[in-house]
């Protein structure tokens, strides 16, 4: 049957989409959405803007979470002061941090680990973790989030 899919001689019936879904582990609708273009630009200005503690966080989803690549992309701020903390993910998630300008100092683990310009982190974020801008001026990063699949 695969076979015959494969070459065009055949189409599935959308039970046999949902085995062969089941059995590579990957959304249905996977096979029901249109072709991509090449490549996808995201514009700040375009996002909607998600906004934390009285709004000295500041968080545009450059990229939402997409369940087919299991991650999902920010361009986040944070002002002088700000302390943001996050409650622990799902078991293997991981988050990546960039600082594209300022400083963050990331809480994770039991431990403090302080990242400048152009510096980055990943760490396991299925334990609590938090975010604190020690600078005088705002911090800028990018954050990566990768959800596996369980």
């Amino acid at each position: 049957m695969l076979g015959q899919i494969e070459r065009g001689q055949s189409s599935p019936t959308i039970n046999t989409l949902w085995k062969i879904s089941t059995g590579l582990k990957i959304p249905l609708s996977f096979f029901c959405r249109q072709q991509e273009a090449e490549f996808l630009m995201a514009r700040l200005e375009d996002r909607e803007l998600i906004m934390e503690e009285d709004g000295g966080m500041r968080a545009y989803p450059l990229f939402p979470f997409d369940p087919v690549r299991n991650v999902e992309i920010f361009y986040i701020e944070f002002d002088p002061g700000v302390k943001y903390s996050s409650e622990p993910h799902r078991n293997g998630v991981e988050e990546y941090i960039f600082v594209l300008d300022g400083k963050i100092a990331i809480e994770v683990g039991g431990e403090k680990i302080c990242l400048d310009r152009n510096q980055a982190l990943r760490f396991k974020a299925d334990i609590a973790h938090a975010y604190y801008n020690p600078a005088d001026s705002c911090s800028v990063v990018h954050e990566m989030i990768f959800y596996p699949d369980n």
